[in-house]
């Protein structure tokens, strides 16, 4: 009997895994999606491509929440008030059709990042200061020895951060820019994630700014250009002169040719 109960837990789960591959997956948002800190509200958004009967919140894989949606909405919404150090980690969620009992399969995981303000923000530096040339290397230097475990750089007018890295034994990070162009002009600003705490962040720190100018061209290079200019052009003069020439030579070498031709037939006759 053993072996056919396991035989039929196993068809029925194969079942169950194939109806779920068919069904599209749903999609989780986040709001707001970035800036929340502890105390604030926030909502999870279930976007559902087919009208569902249940949806299904689950917090690092385990099952956490439930609603019954109604036939008329596509998105449920699960909603926490002043949110706290529970509430940050990884979500995802699921549905269930109204009309059978086929499940879809997961969303793709979002990431509920918390600002807890009891940690102190970041330090920050940048090296060269203020204002470069297009083409230079630029570094930014954030530290907090006490409690960072990762920092991140973040630019102003970017909903994510825009890299990175894991601190040194001092507790600090070298943020480095290459080739910076005026596009990479702005103010940049860290965070870090305090260690044990992969959800939790600490408040942004100061600003930097960085003005990024369009390389000058070197004195005398417009001189040299122009130059070049001249120079093609009068070469350009001489090789169709050459080519007029060498075409009228080869004209008038053929008329002397033909010249010759009927002279000596005229000799002839």
């Amino acid at each position: 009997m053993a072996p056919m109960a396991v035989a039929l837990i196993l068809s029925w789960w194969l079942l169950a895994a194939s109806r779920a591959q068919q069904l599209p997956r749903p999609s989780l948002s986040l709001h707001p999606s970035q800036g929340v800190s502890l105390g604030d509200n926030v909502t999870l958004r279930c976007h559902l491509p087919q009208l569902a009967a249940w949806v299904w919140l689950y917090r690092e894989g385990r099952w956490s929440y439930a609603k019954y949606s109604d036939k008329k909405q596509d998105t449920t919404e699960f909603s926490f008030l002043s949110t706290s150090r529970e509430h940050a980690g990884t979500y995802s969620c699921q549905y269930q059709l109204s009309e059978s009992e086929d499940i879809s399969v997961m969303s793709d995981p979002v990431e509920l990042v918390l600002t807890d303000r009891s940690f102190p923000p970041p330090h920050i530096s940048l090296h060269p200061e203020e204002r470069v040339g297009t083409g230079t290397n630029v570094t930014i230097c954030c530290w907090n020895k006490d409690y960072g475990a990762a920092f991140l750089l973040h630019k102003d007018g970017r909903s994510a951060p825009i890299q990175r890295l894991v601190p040194d034994d001092v507790g600090a990070v070298s943020f480095t820019l290459f080739g910076v162009t005026p596009a990479d002009s702005g103010t940049y600003r860290c965070s870090y994630r305090p260690r044990n705490y992969s959800f939790l962040s600490s408040p942004l720190g100061d600003i930097v700014t960085l003005e990024v100018t369009p390389t000058a061209a070197p004195p005398g290079a417009e001189l040299v250009s122009r130059g070049n200019l001249v120079v093609a052009v009068v070469r350009g003069c001489a090789a169709a002169l050459i080519f007029a020439l060498g075409v009228f030579f080869v004209i008038d070498a053929r008329s002397l040719w033909i010249r010759r031709d009927e002279s000596l037939g005229g000799e002839g006759i």
